[in-house]
């Protein structure tokens, strides 16, 4: 049974997605929304998005106590977002910072039928979150402490990312265990302009679990590759181009970097971990740290855990709802072979349903529907020298 009290704090940003539903249009885009026009529309959806929203709320969804710590204003929209929370249990929004003032972040989704999405967001109050608005007092007795978006939140990447080092630094002196997810910015903006290879130099050794997409990595730590990838690809995702000896690379520099789990997601290929071989790391990852005879299980160790097998009605979230997945299994103490599993079944969860978070069931429901032979795909990458487990459901690396 997951743990009902609020010992896990999901940080970082939020947004309100206003998502109108618009006609199809044979011509595109261009002549839907063509200067001047009327375009007649249907009603507009609201939800919530960003980590602290799909992060957060999976973990509630799944039973643990998870408090939500995103930055919005007093305004329409910040009321806006509090009420979708809430609507997925009462309280959801208690740990909202509100600022006074300041105004929200949204984002209109322009999605006809049949045309890529386009997305206009306003990031709002997510810039101005910092360091001192998580309080030592809101960290007294949290277990595990994640964060997620900072590349979408200008105060945590100017002046070298100081405030997100800082924040980071708080988490990990209170004792929890600290995770950080990351988001892939604009490369024309002032967030992809940043120097992430030093922030991250500097954020690193304050984080115990790194979970990052490949996009992300190879765009902060190997620009060069990253646009020789996409040269590769064509426009089409460059996850498909990763093998064993690169995904081996980045870890390693991660792992060098200072953080002790090292994860990086590969969409539908699944996820890819490596961990620290210096038993002294591990144990200084907080109260979610293995132990006992736990740690050895965990010590050295290189997996890659493939996607289960599901009908995909949507992607919204997966990777967030993924890493909701791999806290409550750090939470629950599980083994990490069967926390990767824990992580890639929320994720085919999150899948089976259009939006970020409603397919997601309580945690005995996931553990169970794993136990009972679901079946993965194969991961579709190149693997060198890899051996899959007896089970069929883990690849362990070649080192």
């Amino acid at each position: 049974m997951a743990d009902s009290a609020a010992d896990i704090v999901v940080a970082g940003h939020i947004c309100l997605d206003i998502i109108p539903a618009l006609p199809s249009h044979p011509e595109g885009l261009s002549q839907l929304l063509s200067p001047g026009k009327l375009v007649e529309i249907g009603p507009a959806s609201l939800s919530t998005g960003g980590a602290v929203a799909n992060t957060g709320l999976a973990l509630r969804r799944l039973g643990f106590g998870a408090r939500l710590m995103g930055k919005i204003g007093d305004d329409a929209f910040g009321r806006s977002i509090r009420e979708c929370l809430d609507a997925y249990g009462e309280g959801a929004s208690d740990g909202m910072i509100v600022s006074a003032g300041e105004s929200s972040s949204y984002t209109i989704v322009i999605s006809p039928p049949g045309i890529d999405r386009i997305f206009l967001h306003a990031t709002g109050t997510n810039d101005t979150f910092e360091a001192a608005d998580v309080s030592v007092e809101a960290l007294a007795g949290v277990r595990l402490f994640h964060f997620g978006y900072p590349p979408l939140m200008r105060g945590m990447y100017e002046r070298g990312g100081e405030e997100l080092v800082r924040l980071l630094g708080t988490a990990k002196a209170a004792g929890a265990t600290v995770s950080l997810d990351m988001a892939r910015p604009d490369p024309a903006s002032e967030a992809g302009r940043a120097d992430w290879r030093g922030i991250l130099a500097r954020a690193l050794p304050e984080v115990d679990v790194f979970l990052p997409s490949m996009e992300e990595i190879l765009f902060m730590l190997r620009p060069d590759t990253y646009r020789e990838l996409s040269a590769r690809s064509g426009g089409e995702e460059l996850i498909g181009l990763a093998d064993g000896p690169l995904l081996a690379s980045l870890a390693e520099e991660l792992l060098g970097m200072g953080v002790a789990v090292a994860g990086i997601k590969l969409g539908e290929h699944g996820l890819y971990v490596r961990t620290t071989g210096d038993a002294a790391r591990l144990q200084a990852m907080g109260a979610c740290a293995p132990d006992g005879d736990a740690l050895a299980g965990w010590l050295g160790r290189e997996l890659l855990a493939p996607c289960f097998a599901v009908d995909v009605q949507g992607t919204t979230g997966a990777g967030d709802c993924t890493i909701a997945g791999l806290l409550g299994g750090l939470a629950s103490g599980q083994t990490l072979e069967r926390t990767l599993l824990s992580a890639v079944g929320a994720g085919a969860c999150n899948v089976e349903r259009a939006d970020a978070v409603s397919g997601i069931p309580r945690w005995e429901a996931l553990q169970r529907r794993i136990d009972a032979g679901w079946p993965q795909r194969a991961p579709g990458l190149t693997l060198p020298g890899w051996t899959q487990a007896a089970d069929g459901g883990l690849w362990s690396g070649a080192r």
